[in-house]
């Protein structure tokens, strides 16, 4: 407190946030049949994402024997592909395939 009894070294911060106008995007719509599709597994770099998705793409072909897979390994745990030097490969990626299944292996 100053001698003139005024509070210094405070300053009070808005909760609020000012965030970017970014148009919304509805989920995809479900497949209606995995046959003749192609899935693209992501894993990301845990130590059990891998195994996860060994299970899932071992139990999908058993299911849907047309169906083929495309891995896509994640440059690093909890980043956001699109924003690391790998985002032209992982669009492309995404354009080729039908649909996307992420294993995190925690």
């Amino acid at each position: 407190m100053t001698n003139n009894g005024v509070w210094e070294g405070f300053k009070v911060l808005s909760p609020w946030a000012d965030t970017d106008p970014v148009l919304l995007k509805g989920i995809s719509p479900r497949l209606s049949d995995l046959a003749d599709r192609k899935i693209g597994l992501f894993v990301n770099s845990k130590r059990a994402a891998a195994l996860i998705m060994s299970a899932i793409d071992a139990e999908l072909k058993d299911r849907y024997p047309s169906i083929t897979t495309s891995w896509y390994e994640s440059t690093g745990p909890n980043v956001m592909e699109i924003e690391t030097s790998n985002r032209a490969k992982f669009e492309a990626w995404v354009q080729g395939v039908d649909a996307v299944i992420l294993a995190v292996g925690d």
